[in-house]
């Protein structure tokens, strides 16, 4: 029978979830006037110059902030293309009246399966103006159209994108658990905080309903002992910057390729530090190390950041990379983890994907659960004998690392201002109920 704590915290989140799904988008409504003449749209490659019209699409529709800066990072610093020779398209545009009205991104990744070096693509920042959603297929097509392409990845898709994949027959990443998070509350009291505010509890009330509420969840993780256990096995684990990341990274990860024929998204030296270096972040990356005798067995990448919508900090293991998989290891990487995300003063430490081996070592700390209401990953592969082959969920390394996931957060231009931060955060919020992913459907 369930906690009399986990239920509290299970309506909490229900009733959360009802209020935002009741409430309106910008400007009143999402229906579209059927009277109204909407002005047709031309399909194109995006450009540079399309910057700011896309960038305030993605902010309207509530995706996040974006900067020319993480634009070059992200197309002219990308390791995946440097030397390659290989030009491709940034992305897409439906552009109507002289007005961008759809855009979907496209980011070029290298992956790995056993001695093979795959070219792969993945989309990103799918958005587009209501009376243009029937239309934003289009898009989609000349994403998939791309030619000399292994692998087409779609990694944090909502239910509307997944379909759309689908449609493309893609394939859902065969791993059953990758839709599920694995979270612990690590601050209570701003937890429940959230929670009350969410409920619009009134002002009278909040500060009574915040402590019952903050001290329900504090005993279920007593009752339930949700935290970390020690194990036996004490291995050191130390804490560097991404441009600490060096020689040692690149060993492992040469090594790590060779052991089991699994699909990886390149993890080489340089495009770990690409990949979380992002322009204008306002979150944190730290890498945790674990060494035995004086040489690198694995580490985790740490990243904590402030969630615009609920206000919560939130540290999540972004990557982890382990030698033979060692348990041991495994387990120093994220106690290791989970302590640096108290130590940021973070209020939810979670974990998403990995493999069922790396799952079962945290399995009896108790974590709760929240599932995507849909499933969040799919995969194309152009080769049919690979895409087979990729439908048995050993031959995947998945992780919030494969895809878009943790590559494209949000992204500040060096002359934002703190008023433009604040003018964003609240749009954000008043448009969760259109752009988020869908809210999370269970809570156990």
């Amino acid at each position: 029978m369930a906690s009399i704590e986990k239920r509290i915290i299970s309506a909490l989140l229900a009733k959360m979830r009802k209020r935002r799904g009741a409430r309106m988008a910008p400007h009143g409504k999402l229906s579209v006037d059927s009277t109204a003449v909407v002005p047709p749209a031309r399909l194109r490659e995006a450009l540079f110059s399309d910057f700011a019209a896309v960038a305030e699409l993605k902010r309207r529709w509530g995706l996040g902030a974006d900067s020319l800066e993480n634009w070059e990072r992200l197309w002219c610093r990308n390791p995946a293309l440097v030397g390659s020779g290989v030009k491709r398209p940034i992305g897409w545009v439906l552009e109507a009246n002289g007005a961008i009205v759809a855009y979907l991104g496209n980011i070029s990744l290298q992956c790995r399966y056993g001695d093979r070096t795959l070219t792969a693509v993945t989309a990103t920042a799918f958005v587009a103006e209501p009376p243009y959603r029937a239309l934003a297929v289009t898009l989609a097509a000349a994403f998939y159209r791309q030619k000399s392409v292994d692998l087409f990845i779609t990694s944090s898709a909502i239910e509307a994108s997944g379909k759309i994949a689908l449609a493309f027959k893609c394939a859902a990443l065969p791993e059953s658990d990758y839709d599920t998070v694995r979270f612990w509350v690590l601050r209570s009291y701003p937890f429940a905080q959230v929670l009350m505010n969410e409920l619009r509890v009134s002002r009278l009330l909040l500060p009574i309903g915040s402590i019952l509420a903050a001290l329900a969840i504090r005993a279920d993780t007593i009752i339930r002992r949700r935290w970390p256990r020690r194990s036996a096995i004490r291995l050191a684990v130390s804490e560097i910057s991404l441009d600490d990341v060096g020689d040692d990274f690149q060993t492992l990860w040469t090594e790590k390729i060779k052991e089991k024929t699994r699909l990886y998204a390149d993890r080489s030296a340089a495009t770990l530090r690409w990949h979380f270096d992002i322009p204008g972040d306002r979150g944190r990356v730290r890498v945790l190390c674990c060494h035995k005798d004086g040489k690198l067995d694995g580490y985790a990448v740490v990243r904590s950041e402030v969630d615009p919508r609920a206000g919560l900090r939130t540290s999540t293991v972004a990557d982890m990379i382990v030698r033979q998989d060692d348990p041991a290891v495994v387990h120093a990487l994220l106690v290791a983890a989970y302590e640096h995300a108290k130590n940021e003063g973070s209020e939810i430490f979670q974990i998403q994907g990995f493999t069922c081996d790396v799952r079962e070592v945290f399995s009896d700390w108790a974590p709760y659960q929240r599932k995507f209401p849909a499933h969040p990953y799919f995969y194309k592969a152009t080769d049919p004998v690979l895409h087979r082959v990729l439908g048995d969920p050993k031959a995947w390394y998945a992780c919030p690392f494969d895809g878009d996931a943790s590559l494209v957060r949000p992204s500040y231009s060096s002359c934002d201002s703190h008023a433009t931060f604040q003018r964003e955060t609240e749009s954000t919020q008043t448009v969760v109920a259109v752009v988020s992913e869908s809210e999370r459907t269970h809570v156990s």
